[in-house]
């Protein structure tokens, strides 16, 4: 089983080099019959004659190609610029699917083959590593020397991971062009999915699903015999295969708006924008209901499943970010900080986001209301800046970039508005709490040290006191490694949901706090 393992994990690490050497593979050659089919009418002429330099020239490597599509593409619009002439001015950024289309090489040419020998040799030298786990051991939750791995204790490995992770999603929020042969390897799948080829977003969805999907079984391995764990797991591979990959993008293949039904305002910060609204109003009776859907979920969904079930029901059941936090970030979940100075800034920073979101939505719908009469098309630089802060750089680049720095759950604890709403639902009414036996507590702190929220459990299971923090996702992994049995995830009546009389463990007798 070593042996299988060992031949895994060198799969992984060849067809994760070779996904990093994709984009460097082939030439880049530009002609003006590119320019046009990929520009807008608008602007094919006068891009057609700025980019006339480039024609009948091979470029070696995407950083000359696309070094200097930018020099002539950007001389010409800062000449603009300095004589104020805003009206003519390109802001459409076209460098990169001019940059897809001009590659040629190994990869335009067998797309599968490059697709089989990266993304395919990562998922099948990872199935190999990961299903011979804890073979032959008996069943339970296995963390034993997490604290000795390079990977899992901010080690070398654990900071080269993070370092990638974030590259990785620079790149692909900013300069997708650097991505455009990784782009083209997944055509032929967009290509059936949609009917249309592949963008950056599509690539990103697929490695994104299939991380879920692979590091789902680790979870089966690693916390077998945990029926709660077992069917939550099933439950977001589940949510993400089906309604955040496959399903919006067949609604394209139908001629319909890409839409994620299980993606809920405001953490799908864009639903109320007007490319969207618009989408789904023109799409006749299923676009309708994709609106009707969306804002059923904001006001009647949320409020009603949060009572009965506490957020779990979306944070650890449903969530695209809360299935990647708990199957690829599972490895990292020990590392959140449980001081009492990073809760506080938790609380501040969770909301001021949500408060963003809310006051940005506000303008927005005021402003479209009145035809754009109010602000015109200043919203625009709003959705921009909440885009760039928090929609890309908050959730991407620090809420899995930094998954081997801070655990699991950096955007979901501090950066998430939709957690922010859930939670405040869930402290002040729900049924959902977390019971604890204080008299059975050994202050062993594995339930304070698992808990990727940062919340000092065991500090509430001393107390005996119920654990009704906002921003507990129900997890369930603080009850599963307590080796007492002191923690019970619990959905009861309200009345003695909050218990003001804890029980106190001291060092000279157990007393109770009237």
């Amino acid at each position: 089983m070593k042996f299988l393992q060992n031949t895994g994990l060198t799969l992984f690490v060849l067809g994760l080099a070779i996904f990093t050497a994709i984009p460097f593979l082939g030439t880049w050659e530009l002609d003006a019959s590119m320019v046009k089919e990929t520009t807008k009418e608008m602007h094919r002429e006068v891009m057609v004659d700025i980019l006339t330099p480039m024609y009948d020239k091979t470029y070696s490597s995407q950083f000359a190609f696309i070094d200097e599509y930018s020099r002539h593409f950007g001389a010409y619009n800062e000449s603009l610029k300095a004589e104020e002439k805003w009206d003519q001015v390109i802001w459409d950024d076209y460098a990169f699917p001019l940059t897809k289309n001009a590659s040629e090489g190994p990869v335009s040419a067998s797309p599968l083959l490059f697709l089989f020998l990266s993304i395919g040799l990562a998922v099948f030298g990872g199935l190999l590593y990961i299903l011979p786990l804890h073979r032959n051991e008996t069943a339970g939750i296995k963390n034993d020397g997490i604290y000795f791995s390079s990977m899992k204790a901010r080690g070398w490995l654990g900071i080269v991971t993070g370092t990638y992770l974030i590259v990785f999603y620079i790149i692909l929020y900013w300069y997708p062009e650097y991505m455009a042969n990784l782009v083209i390897m997944v055509d032929p799948l967009s290509e059936v999915l949609s009917g249309g080829p592949a963008s950056q977003w599509f690539l990103y969805g697929l490695v994104y699903t299939l991380a879920i999907l692979v590091m789902g079984i680790r979870m089966f391995r690693k916390y077998r015999g945990n029926n709660y764990q077992t069917i939550r797991t099933v439950s977001v591979m589940f949510f993400q295969l089906s309604f955040a990959f496959l399903i919006p993008e067949i609604l394209v293949l139908f001629n319909m708006p890409w839409h994620d039904f299980k993606n809920i305002w405001p953490l799908d910060y864009s639903f109320f924008y007007e490319y969207r609204l618009e989408g789904m109003i023109s799409s006749g009776a299923l676009g309708m209901f994709m609106l009707v859907w969306g804002i059923l979920l904001i006001i009647i969904g949320v409020p009603i499943f949060t009572y009965f079930y506490g957020k779990r029901w979306y944070c650890s059941w449903v969530c695209g970010c809360g299935g990647l936090a708990e199957t690829l970030g599972d490895p990292y979940r020990q590392l959140s900080d449980k001081s009492l100075k990073s809760w506080q800034i938790e609380r501040y920073l969770v909301h001021g986001v949500l408060v963003f979101a809310v006051l940005m939505t506000v303008v927005t719908l005021t402003n479209y209301f009145m035809e754009f009469g109010l602000l015109g098309q200043a919203t625009d630089q709003l959705h921009s800046i909440y885009g760039f802060a928090i929609g890309s750089a908050f959730a991407g680049v620090i809420g899995t970039g930094f998954y081997p720095f801070m655990g699991n759950r950096v955007w979901c604890r501090f950066g998430c508005p939709l957690a922010a709403y859930l939670g405040i639902v869930q402290r002040f009414k729900s049924r959902f709490r977390i019971t604890t036996n204080g008299g059975q507590c050994i202050s062993c702190g594995n339930c304070s040290t698992y808990c990727e929220m940062g919340i000092d459990v065991r500090w509430y299971a001393q107390r005996g006191q119920n654990i009704v923090r906002s921003s507990c996702v129900g997890c369930g992994v603080c009850s599963a490694v307590c080796p007492r049995g002191v923690l019970k995830l619990e959905n009861g009546e309200e009345s003695g949901r909050i218990n003001d009389m804890p029980v106190i463990i001291g060092n000279n007798s157990v007393k109770l706090k009237s």
